[in-house]
């Protein structure tokens, strides 16, 4: 059924399709296999540069899944993420050096000390809210920074850092250049997408977001929102954790300068650019964090500049994201309608 003036039809059940929900469709439809195979032959075709790029954009993909779960399905401020991976990436540097433990077997390791750190520095300070939550993860990512720099019990090798010499090896083969760690790392957002897909459609993704939507509410229900969060936090940790993994591998010499207070503001603007609770976004926001400094290489002395208006124009024309949740949109929307 087409309706006046051809603006738009209305499917089986009488609902309106726009032209921009006729072209959201289809690009469910063709899009998501085009981009797959773009990805698959990019580092066939590309330099070892623009392969070392596209292997950090996935890097800070994954951290910025885990720290969507944290702010984007919860609500709950956290300027301390980088913690979470540097403990993940000083676990793996540790065991590893000292203990001869192999890198696959270190991956779910990392994840579980950081996600059980998580759990232990949240569950005090868990019941606070907004700015309030916000400083105190502030300052638990700088003690986790200055105590890496002070080398306790000659562990963390302070300033100077620890070289992971190991490497992840499949069936003898041993990932080492641009190609391999880039087919790795994908690999595995490929792999937490899917889980985080599953669990947004969950019955926790749905507590989550009756927790981030109003709290009061869902105690109402009957939710346990302190069981709620924690989960989130400790679930937001360990992903950090077990990226961790991977950065240390690839980087080969870890340092507490690589998990500074501004690495966590990179990975909150990640998630508030790409749209808070969004996967697409996450994806979305950290190609603009990370790719796009390297396309304005050129013009280094103007980049925090351009970020800086970025920013601004995000916040005053696109406040929910360059890629919003389409799940909330849509409840939006229904609710209008009635």
């Amino acid at each position: 059924m087409t309706m006046a003036g051809g603006v738009g039809r209305t499917d089986s059940v009488g609902r309106l399709k726009t032209p921009i929900s006729i072209l959201g469709s289809r690009l469910s439809k063709w899009g998501l296999p085009a981009i797959i195979g773009i990805g698959i032959i990019f580092p066939l075709v590309a330099g070892n540069y623009w392969i070392d790029v596209a292997v950090y954009w996935g890097i800070y993909v994954l951290l910025g899944l885990s720290l969507n779960i944290i702010v984007g399905e919860v609500g709950l401020f956290n300027m301390g993420h980088s913690a979470f991976f540097a403990i993940g990436a000083y676990t793996t540097a540790i065991l590893s050096e000292r203990f001869g433990v192999s890198l696959w077997l270190l991956l779910p390791l990392s994840g579980l000390a950081a996600g059980v750190a998580g759990y232990i520095l949240a569950k005090p300070i868990i019941h606070l809210r907004g700015d309030y939550l916000l400083i105190v993860t502030i300052g638990l990512n700088e003690i986790i920074r200055i105590t890496l720099l002070n080398n306790p019990w000659g562990l963390t090798g302070g300033p100077n850092g620890i070289i992971v010499l190991d490497q992840f090896r499949i069936f003898g083969y041993t990932i080492q250049s641009p190609m391999d760690f880039y087919y790795l790392v994908w690999g595995l957002v490929a792999i937490c997408v899917f889980v985080l897909v599953r669990i947004q459609q969950s019955r926790i993704g749905r507590c989550w977001n009756y927790v981030r939507e109003d709290e009061i509410a869902a105690e109402a229900m009957g939710i346990d929102t302190r069981w709620a969060k924690l989960a989130a936090f400790t679930l937001g940790a360990a992903i950090a954790g077990a990226t961790g993994t991977v950065f240390a591998a690839k980087l080969v010499v870890i340092s507490p300068e690589s998990f500074t207070f501004m690495e966590s503001v990179i990975l909150f603007c990640i998630v508030v650019l790409g749209g808070m609770g969004s996967i697409p976004g996450v994806i979305l926001g950290s190609a603009g964090m990370m790719v796009l400094p390297e396309l304005l290489r050129n013009f280094a002395q103007y980049r925090m500049l351009f970020f800086g208006l970025a920013l601004v124009l995000m916040m005053i024309f696109r406040p929910q994201g360059l890629w919003p949740s389409r799940r909330w949109t849509t409840i939006l929307r229904e609710g209008e309608g009635e």
